[in-house]
């Protein structure tokens, strides 16, 4: 999908002894970790930058995933609901909603503004348009759903834009809409068959074929697998489990510890067993 897209690996690196032994419970700890990471705001922001509302929303979904504290939660909600929705992207505003929504919010004029949405922007769009729509208790808008069926490609996957190189992400993110639009059948296991093209011996998965696994690509995987009613392979779960670290939060890979907040925030459902839309919290 378009956030893990955007962000290439930091040079935030940590060498694989620092890996963290599998916890008793992978969820062990993560809420506490994104609630003492939360600004006074109630937003959130890696080190050294400021909240934003992209990687407040991520977190809000991994607290509510998580089970994390209401206090927190509920402070996340403030901080959304003060974020101007002026010049965001339809995607964007489908992360606001879903979070939103998570916390037990209806921002109606966001819902009305996805409601709204016509086909023909890019897929990744779509895809999120509809999982935040059906979040919302809205029908799935049958324009959009078929035309993210029409992007499917040869393989099966998904990619951001029509007629791009499929990856994993995208493709996840295609099979949780498409189920949570009621679809099942062939697109649903050919998106599946395509889904495990990226996945690598040590249980993970990768952003694109040939690339090292990586904890997000992992999580989305896992949800849409729960989305199919299909159960994940235990050295799947086993690849998460090496990068949890002490702290309660997730390594983005077995080489690199970066971007410590939005990679947990986005592992945390997955680990919750929870696919997209997730119910309120």
């Amino acid at each position: 999908m378009r956030w893990r897209l955007a962000v290439l690996v930091a040079a935030a690196t940590c060498g694989a002894s620092a890996l963290a032994a599998p916890a008793a419970s992978p969820l062990a700890g993560t809420g506490a970790f994104l609630a003492s990471v939360q600004r006074p705001d109630g937003g959130f922001a890696e080190t050294g930058r400021q909240p934003d509302a992209a990687l407040t929303a991520w977190s809000a979904l991994g607290l509510v995933a998580a089970d994390g504290p209401a206090d927190a939660r509920t402070r996340a909600l403030t901080y959304l609901r003060s974020a101007p929705a002026v010049g965001l992207s339809d995607t964007d505003v489908a992360l606001l909603v879903l979070a939103r929504v998570a916390l037990g919010d209806r921002p109606e004029q966001l819902v009305a503004r996805l409601r709204a949405l016509e086909p023909g922007g890019s897929i990744n769009a779509e895809i999120w348009v509809v999982i935040a729509l059906r979040a919302a208790g809205e029908p799935a808008p049958q324009a959009l759903v078929r035309d993210v069926l029409s992007a499917q490609s040869r393989s099966g996957g998904w990619s951001w834009v029509r007629g791009g190189k499929a990856d994993s992400n995208d493709t996840a993110a295609a099979i949780e809409a498409l189920r949570a639009a009621g679809v099942g059948g062939n697109p649903i296991t050919r998106g599946l068959a395509a889904l495990q093209a990226f996945r690598n011996r040590d249980g993970g998965y990768a952003l694109t074929k040939g690339r090292a696994s990586d904890a997000q690509s992992t999580a989305w995987a896992i949800q849409a697998l729960f989305a199919s009613g299909a159960k994940p392979a235990r050295s799947t779960w086993r690849f998460l489990a090496r990068l949890r670290r002490p702290d309660g939060s997730y390594r983005y890979s077995v080489r690199y510890a970066t971007t410590p907040v939005w990679v947990t925030a986005q592992v945390a459902p997955a680990l919750a067993g929870q696919p997209f839309p997730l119910s309120a919290g």
